[in-house]
């Protein structure tokens, strides 16, 4: 069984992760979730930054990439097209299970979970936050995307009067800005409370859209 007093890397099942637990009980449950090729490490400069009330919690992607590190899609698409919510599925249910089995074990509190995705980790956030709504407070998408196939699930507006933040650069030439300014149309079409920060910057976060977010999570 992980221990919860450190923010070593640890093991529960089959999943590796890093957890920094909150300085106060009850407290909230925050999900870090990396992009491709990336670890449970990838994500843990946010950590630094969250308020310690916040506890942080950061897996692994479930398999192994091609190109190094992680990634949370079991089948890679033969072509270059951006993951669609049928390929996120499969992790997005994996990591609820996860979230699930390894709060019991530890003691930690996860009706609901906020999420900060990074590229193909901020569509992984989307795809939980459509298929689980009742589990998610709030978003960040930094990066990222909306996968297609999200359509009807977000006609559902089951995602109005959640806070969703969602920062890109316009210098991005991985994904395309336009993808992150139609995702912010559609979520703002479902009623979800969106805040979008745009910088001039690639594909990272600025610090003034860090900023911004950290307002929403703190």
């Amino acid at each position: 069984m992980p221990t919860v007093n450190d923010t070593d890397v640890r093991e529960f099942q089959d999943w590796i992760f890093r957890f920094r637990p909150a300085t106060v009980v009850p407290s909230r449950l925050l999900v870090l979730l990396h992009g491709l090729t990336g670890d449970e490490n990838s994500m843990w400069v946010f950590a630094h930054k969250l308020p310690a009330k916040v506890a942080v919690l950061a897996p692994r992607g479930n398999y192994a990439a091609s190109e190094g590190g992680y990634t949370w899609l079991k089948i890679r698409p033969k072509t270059r097209r951006l993951p669609v919510m049928d390929d996120l599925h499969p992790s997005a249910a994996a990591l609820i299970k996860f979230v699930d089995d390894w709060s019991d074990a530890a003691g930690v509190s996860a009706k609901q979970i906020d999420l900060i995705g990074f590229s193909q980790g901020a569509a992984l956030s989307y795809t939980l936050a459509l298929l689980f709504p009742e589990r998610i407070r709030a978003l960040a998408a930094l990066s990222g995307f909306i996968p297609k196939g999200a359509e009807e699930l977000l006609a559902r507006r089951s995602l109005a009067g959640k806070p969703v933040f969602v920062a890109h650069g316009r210098q991005d030439d991985m994904i395309p800005v336009e993808l992150a300014r139609k995702s912010v149309a559609l979520l703002e079409g479902s009623g979800a409370l969106v805040t979008y920060c745009e910088s001039d910057s690639g594909h990272k976060v600025s610090v003034d859209c860090f900023s911004q977010m950290s307002d929403i999570f703190g």
